[in-house]
């Protein structure tokens, strides 16, 4: 397949919408990281998508939409604790799930009677999507289970020949996945993300948090959100996370790193700002400030796709999964595959 590429400065809007309309994939950038977006309406198009990534279709994909108003034909009903949050947090990068309507194939929820719904704060996603005139099904435009794409040359990387066309809108803000809010009986986060627990809950009281954000789902444990997979996110490199204190966790790490290299094994060492003179002379990035998980979570992915291909092994450090912290151990978790020493 030939994929055009468009420059977001550009007038790529009728050539992908009517790509869009007529059952193709667009990959395009929104506020987290970039999408691979179909026809949320067309299953055949919506099958695209998991033939694109190599995605298992039993992982529900989220249904992206352009104004309020598109969510009353996708949802059942819209209930009141939908719309406070929809005030608070729309367009942005919170995720909602509800009941679906008959509207909604059954290839973009994996046949739950859930669909989930949001509305970028991105230009370009909310233009895409408005003259496509339908609702965009998209998850990351990245192959499944690897790192998430958050620039155009990692959507060219992974998606160049498989889709039709792929914007370039530049680097993503956030650099993580939406937050994923089910709003089915108790208020459930699925996803962590950008907007936190704490957030949420000024806005509409007590939430809860799935156990599957920090550990793996068990294996009778249906996929109610993406990003659940056992191993996500992951890069050719093995990913090891040491636990402790930043002093403990370097210690843990500098003896890992030395038992590999004398057996051959090419590593590197993904640090925080306050932990990089820990580890003196030895191959080290630093990933952001644990002090500010935000920044951790923008550079995750992007190093993790930099450096996967060139090393055997990437350490690292977990940091206190709280606030914003949540959202990107939830992501380190999964792309090591829960090796924690």
């Amino acid at each position: 397949m030939n994929t055009l590429y468009f420059n977001a400065n550009n007038d790529f809007i009728p050539t992908c919408s009517d790509i869009i309309r007529a059952g193709g994939l667009v990959a395009f950038p929104t506020e987290t990281v970039y999408g691979l977006g179909a026809n949320g309406l067309d299953g055949n198009a919506v099958n695209g998508i998991f033939k694109a990534k190599g995605r298992p279709n039993d992982n529900p994909l989220i249904l992206h939409i352009a104004d309020k108003e598109m969510l009353y034909s996708l949802w059942e009903s819209v209930p009141d604790t939908a719309l406070k949050l929809i005030d608070a947090f729309w367009p942005g990068p919170l995720t909602l799930i509800y009941k679906k309507s008959a509207r909604v194939p059954s290839e973009v929820t994996a046949s739950l009677d859930t669909v989930a719904v949001r509305m970028p704060k991105h230009d370009v996603a909310l233009k895409l999507i408005e003259e496509a005139g339908v609702p965009v099904a998209a998850p990351s435009a990245n192959m499944s289970s690897r790192p998430s794409p958050t620039s155009f040359e990692h959507v060219l990387h992974d998606m160049d020949g498989k889709i039709n066309a792929i914007i370039d809108g530049g680097k993503c803000a956030c650099g993580v996945e939406s937050t994923v809010l089910s709003l089915v009986g108790t208020p459930t986060i699925l996803r962590p993300g950008a907007i936190t627990p704490a957030m949420i809950e000024s806005v509409i009281g007590k939430v809860e948090i799935a156990s599957a954000v920090l550990s793996p789902l068990k294996c009778d444990e249906k996929v109610l959100s993406p990003g659940l997979k056992y191993k996500h996110y992951a890069p050719d490199a093995e990913v090891i996370i040491a636990s402790g204190s930043p002093k403990e966790a370097s210690e843990k790490i500098k003896a890992l790193f030395y038992e590999y290299t004398s057996s051959g094994k090419k590593c590197i060492i993904f640090s925080t700002l306050s932990s990089f003179p820990f580890y003196e002379d030895l191959p080290c990035v630093t990933i952001g400030d644990s002090s500010n998980p935000i920044s951790m979570c923008a550079n995750l992915f992007s190093l993790l796709r930099e450096h996967g291909s060139k090393y055997d092994c990437i350490l690292t450090e977990a940091i206190e999964s709280t606030d914003e912290g949540l959202a990107y151990m939830n992501r380190l978790l999964r792309a090591s595959g829960f090796k924690v020493i």
